[in-house]
């Protein structure tokens, strides 16, 4: 990948700026890298999917039976030359997946969940073939989660958080049961 002076590295393929979620820079043998999602096309449209040719010097890379493209190495340098951490993208049919953990002080923050739509299968377009033109990519949308109670309880904040919560309530109703026993005493008395 040859960048020029003062420009932010790209794909070769789409010429988008390398980042850490769908355009992940991966390594193929040859040593070229390419982000996660044109690679991702390209094994969806290769015959050979455990082989994929690099799209600029066509030396094979052999991919482990079962193994996505996304299991590729991640080009560490360029996310350090950009200054970001990567994060773990998954291929699950036709769809690149991430999974976002917020690092935060927020103990019920749940995790969002990014998805990009790679388009349908090649060779199973229904209807009249579509106009090819200047399109616009839409952004990720997130994904909410939805946990069942016993899963939340898994979570240790969760717990810490619903410990602290009941030792607090306790209190509160203690101290409210005491001044309302204080005051019926004295007004009893007097």
């Amino acid at each position: 990948m040859a960048e020029r002076q003062g420009q932010e590295p790209e794909c070769p393929v789409c010429w988008n700026p390398f980042n850490n979620t769908f355009h992940t820079p991966k390594v193929l043998d040859c040593c070229h890298s390419f982000c996660v999602e044109c690679l991702a096309h390209l094994s969806l449209v290769t015959p050979a999917r455990r082989r994929l040719l690099c799209p600029l010097c066509r030396q094979p890379t052999v991919l482990a039976s079962g193994q996505p493209v996304t299991d590729l190495p991640t080009d560490t340098a360029v996310l350090t030359l950009l200054r970001l951490e990567p994060h773990h993208v998954i291929l699950e049919g036709h769809q690149l997946c991430l999974k976002d953990q917020p690092k935060s002080r927020y103990f019920l923050r749940q995790p969002r969940v990014y998805t990009l739509d790679l388009g349908p299968e090649p060779g199973s377009q229904t209807g009249a073939p579509q106009d090819v033109g200047p399109t616009t990519r839409s952004l990720p949308i997130p994904i909410p989660s939805h946990y069942s109670l016993r899963e939340c309880f898994r979570n240790p904040q969760f717990r810490i958080f619903s410990y602290l919560m009941a030792v607090i309530l306790s209190v509160t109703l203690l101290l409210i049961f005491s001044i309302f026993w204080t005051n019926q005493f004295l007004w009893g008395v007097a």
